[in-house]
């Protein structure tokens, strides 16, 4: 029984298709990691279904433009959350799909007069391009939506078969939200009673995201929501329509990732992620979705990033206010790539981040000054690993000290700020014995007599080049 009384099981099984992709054993995954879980609406301890394998699916681009910085913020809090499992020795399978057909796809393809191969497989590219300059670690597939019209078609027909899907008289398929116990009040608490007071366009236009479209066709109920929309000659194209078992026409957007995800990782996986915009409709609804074909419960843990604002109004970015900067634009240079990246990871995943040429410099000296303590590390250590014995000088110690405090950080729901803090501790620990090794011999030089110069604490300094490779597996900035 969930949260909300209705009766589910659980799938224990992994999916025939999972393929636990390697983990970086960097610590121990007897650390208890906590994260703030959506559907729970507190901090709860991750506690996956196998022991020490994690199945992770995160919503990926609708690809028809480049994706732009806010987008991307999503895509590095999946790569810290992916890393930071890592780190503590957990295999992650890990899932991102690419939505390749909806309106805005058809729209652009229309506007351009390309097909929709053309269109999408262009702009996957351009997004698989980008994730690589970002350095974020790939997911073990990412599958597109127009590869997987037989699985939807099935989900829709388990659907039809549980009493919650039904075809309209124009052919398209709606999810029978009043006959979905828990509906809206899962990730949300949707005033339901309110919502069916309103005509559909009202709905559409009051509940932040939602598809207008879906809202106003006609069908049973206000609130059900598009699985399957029929062909319409005056709208739709042959490139972006199937003809299936349930009829003629594409898939819902909704419907695409509760059935990837179902394909790839089974009836119940671990972890979901996206932006705080896809908590309502769309990751409600693929609750609704797949917990409905299947009898499971979906998903275990739900992560959701804050938003990138910008401007002086520090305002959502986003390509519906057309105010959204694409990474090539904002990030023409490798460095600034490596400062965005930074600028997000060292951020907490879960607040607004505000996307200025302020933050971004503050951003590029950080790593200015990371880069140029690596240098001298690299300039005075013989092979840059770690050298046993010197634990007795100043360094080390507070060195370990930091290293514990960084596993706590980041096993507290990702607490990035204080796990950069830890980082830059362990940075100023070896910038003093940089400092005080070149005070001491600049004042011999001067002396007249001789005077004895502490050499540099090359094992202190060797913990310190180890620490920072270690914790670089979480922040992924040494590229």
């Amino acid at each position: 029984v969930d949260g909300y009384g209705i009766p589910l099981k659980m799938s224990s099984q992994p999916n025939a298709n999972a393929q636990p992709s390697t983990s970086h054993t960097s610590g121990s995954n007897k650390r208890e990691i906590t994260f703030y879980n959506s559907l729970s609406r507190s901090k709860d301890v991750f506690e996956p279904i196998l022991p020490g394998k994690v199945s992770m699916y995160t919503c990926g681009p609708t690809v028809y433009d480049y994706a732009h910085v806010g987008n991307f913020r999503a895509f590095l809090t999946y790569d810290t959350i992916k890393r930071v499992l890592q780190y503590f020795g957990y295999d992650v399978d890990h899932i991102c799909n690419l939505t390749d057909i909806d309106d805005k796809i058809i729209k652009r393809c229309n506007e351009q007069n390309i097909s929709l191969m053309e269109l999408t497989h262009k702009f996957a590219n351009l997004f698989m391009d980008d994730l690589k300059a970002l350095n974020i670690v790939p997911a073990r597939a990412y599958p597109r939506a127009t590869d997987h019209i037989p699985e939807m078609v099935q989900l829709i027909q388990d659907l039809e078969r549980n009493g919650l899907a039904y075809q309209s008289d124009e052919g398209s398929w709606y999810f029978n939200v009043a006959e979905k116990e828990g509906y809206g009040q899962q990730l949300v608490t949707l005033d339901l009673a309110g919502m069916k007071k309103r005509s559909g366009s009202e709905t559409a236009g009051a509940i932040r995201g939602t598809d207008a479209d879906e809202y106003d066709a006609e069908k049973v109920g206000l609130r059900d929501f598009a699985l399957w929309k029929s062909h319409k000659p005056d709208f739709d194209r042959d490139d972006a329509t199937w003809d299936t078992e349930i009829g003629r026409g594409r898939p819902g957007w909704h419907l695409e990732c509760s059935a990837m995800a179902k394909k790839y990782l089974g009836d119940t996986i671990d972890l979901h992620a996206g932006g705080v915009d896809l908590t309502f409709p769309h990751h409600e609804n693929e609750i609704a979705q797949s917990e409905g074909s299947s009898g499971c419960r979906f998903c275990n843990c739900w992560m959701h990033n804050g938003f990138v604002n910008i401007g002086a109004k520090d305002e959502k970015m986003s390509k519906s206010k057309g105010n959204f900067l694409t990474l090539r634009t904002a990030c023409p240079k490798p460095d600034d790539v490596r400062a965005y990246r930074y600028l997000v990871v060292s951020s907490y995943y879960r607040n607004p981040l505000s996307f200025t040429d302020a933050a971004m410099g503050a951003a590029r000296g950080a790593l200015k000054r990371i880069d140029a303590l690596r240098t001298k590390l690299d300039g005075v250590l013989e092979n840059g690993g770690f050298s046993e014995g010197g634990v007795d000088g100043v360094i080390a110690p507070v060195v370990m000290e930091q290293l514990e405090k960084f596993d706590r950080a980041i096993a507290d729901d990702l607490a990035m700020p204080r796990a950069a803090a830890c980082l830059f501790a362990v940075l100023k620990a070896a910038e003093g014995e940089f400092k005080r090794f070149a005070k001491e011999t600049k004042a011999a030089e001067k002396a007249d007599s001789a005077v004895t110069v502490e050499p540099l604490d090359l094992a202190g300094l060797a913990t310190v080049n180890h620490a920072l490779l270690k914790m670089d597996k979480v922040f992924g900035l040494f590229y």
